[in-house]
């Protein structure tokens, strides 16, 4: 089988490095890449939104499967144009990709399929905001209605500053506060069958200890020692399942991959998102542990035939994913900056641990940093403590002048706090 995956982010490049080591794949190509995809499949280039361009490229190269990375893409319909090429594709229409797209949409069809979240208003005037904000009272949960790569999202106890992201938003989503710790749920679907993956945990905000802003995740960490062993076979029952039917009633199936932040509550799980691709960087933990190969179950459920899937099969190994960020990260960052160190992970830390390429391209025979998050940095091991002393030790090899990373990714966990 050929393989086209599309984006050039650190989720790709996950994708990418599982799809490499699987037999069944032939041909591996990835538009538009990174300078670490590079490294494991044929680069081509491509306006990643542009449908028909994807396609035309998919023929062109011959691909069996093409795999939509990230979410823009699939908000564009780009699925759906190389599914009207003829060609297999993982990942959801556009309007089912609406589950991402649109809060507002996704509160919806929770509603319609009696999935547990937090109860929220949909807001498109000052006066809707302000009543809003006043009936949950403090910590303010806001969230911009439609994409906004991970940072749409304010959490704050001050007034003013939820208030004035509200405001900025076309149409807002304002919603009670969950308490509890967070965990992130795959599950890849054709629209009727549903198969989990294994739960991991991200860290959203940029410094230890969960403080400073947002970011599109600094780090993440599987299996989680600490969650209920019956907690995948809950989300299953009471979110996954339902709202892939839901969806199907509507016409709209979803097939691809479903994402489900989940928050454990005092009250039980209940929903704060869906996405409908694989999170990032979530994926560089939860592909390192997957031992099923992962270009057939892919095909299967782009093609619709899932439930001839045998269960998934794991590693015993946990695995802990650090980030690192450009200076500023994630204000606007600054690239252009030589990575080095990259040799010297690959000498002495692979296979336990290696590099996944976010933003980085090549100038000449130096790799540069191109973006907000640059590498992804993944161990295993034979639990949490060592897949984190494995991860932070390739870390400190690696220079990027002005860099920034967690100290404390999967800390508690380890240590069993």
């Amino acid at each position: 089988m050929k393989v086209l995956v599309i984006g050039g982010g650190a989720r790709e490049h996950a994708l990418c490095r599982s799809l490499s080591l699987d037999p069944d794949v032939t041909a591996l190509y990835c538009a538009p890449g990174n300078a670490g995809i590079a490294e494991v499949a044929e680069l081509h280039p491509v306006d990643a939104l542009d449908g028909a361009a994807v396609a035309r490229l998919a023929g062109e190269l011959g691909a069996g499967l093409v795999v939509v990375g990230p979410e823009a893409p699939l908000v564009a319909g780009v699925a759906d144009a190389v599914r009207a090429a003829g060609i297999p594709c993982f990942g959801p229409s556009k309007e089912a990709a609406q589950l991402e797209g649109s809060k507002a949409f996704a509160k919806d069809v929770m509603a319609a399929a009696n999935v547990p979240t937090a109860r929220s208003y949909v807001c498109t005037t000052p006066e809707e905001i302000d009543t809003a904000l006043d009936a949950f009272g403090a910590p303010y949960v806001v969230k911009d209605d439609g994409l906004a790569a991970g940072k749409g999202v304010v959490v704050t106890d001050d007034l003013h500053e939820a208030r004035e992201h509200a405001l900025a938003c076309d149409r807002v989503v304002i919603e009670e506060f969950l308490d509890g710790p967070e965990v992130s749920l795959f599950a890849i679907t054709d629209g009727v069958t549903v198969l989990p993956l294994q739960p991991a945990q991200d860290f959203k905000r940029a410094l230890d200890g969960d403080e400073g802003p947002n970011t599109g995740g600094m780090g993440a960490y599987s299996p989680l020692p600490w969650a209920d062993p019956k907690l995948v076979d809950e989300v299953m029952a009471t979110v996954l399942q339902p709202t892939v039917d839901e969806l199907r009633r509507r016409g709209t199936p979803f097939s691809g991959l479903l994402y489900a932040g989940l928050a454990i509550t005092s009250r039980g799980v209940r929903v704060i998102e869906f996405n409908a691709r694989f999170g990032d960087p979530e994926t560089q933990v939860v592909l390192a542990r997957l031992k099923t190969p992962l270009a057939s179950v892919l095909l299967h459920s782009a093609n619709g035939t899932l439930d001839v899937e045998p269960p998934l099969t794991w590693r015993d190994d946990a695995a802990v994913t650090v980030v690192i960020a450009s200076h500023n990260y994630p204000g606007t960052p600054r690239t252009g900056d030589p990575i080095e160190g990259l040799d010297e992970v690959a000498a002495q830390d692979e296979p336990q641990a290696y590099v996944l390429h976010a933003g980085t391209r090549r100038d000449g025979d130096t790799v540069v940093s191109a973006g907000g998050r640059v590498l992804s940095v993944t161990a295993t091991g034979k639990d949490l403590a060592q897949a984190r002393e494995r991860a932070y030790a390739a870390v400190s090899r690696i220079r990027l002048d002005g860099s920034q990373h967690r100290t404390d990714i999967a800390a508690k966990a380890a240590s069993g706090a």
